[in-house]
């Protein structure tokens, strides 16, 4: 029997954890369920894993794609292209650097952290 039963958060570390709960509510339209000056935490609903943010003095943003990043999420997207477009205009960035021949794309967050777009029709295949 496993001693883990259910992953229910990932905390990322941040500079500002108020700012990036509320980039990923935006992106995500998952329900912000705290929100402090040190703390910050999103939840799509009571059964998933959920979002928190955390400041860290000092904090320095990964490198894509080299450097300090530990992990990265990956999201599967509906449409790809719409969703790197509304995601830059909530404040991602592209970086050039973009593997997998087309099959996802690499994004930013405001913060410097990677994280990934993938097309649901793959994720599912």
């Amino acid at each position: 029997m496993p001693v883990l039963e259910q992953l229910t958060t990932v905390v990322v570390d941040c500079a500002d954890p108020v700012a990036l709960a509320a980039f990923y509510q935006k992106a995500t339209g998952w329900e912000l369920t705290h929100s402090a000056e040190d703390f910050a935490s999103l939840s799509a609903d009571s059964t998933g894993p959920g979002l928190a943010f955390v400041r860290v003095e000092g904090y320095q943003a990964p490198q894509w794609p080299e450097g300090n990043k530990r992990l990265h999420l990956d999201f599967t997207v509906p449409d790809l292209d719409h969703a790197v477009e509304d995601l830059l205009a909530l404040g991602a960035s592209k970086p050039a650097f973009q593997p997998g021949e087309g099959q996802w794309v690499v994004l930013t967050d405001p913060q410097g952290h990677p994280f990934c777009l993938i097309p649901a029709t793959t994720a599912t295949n």
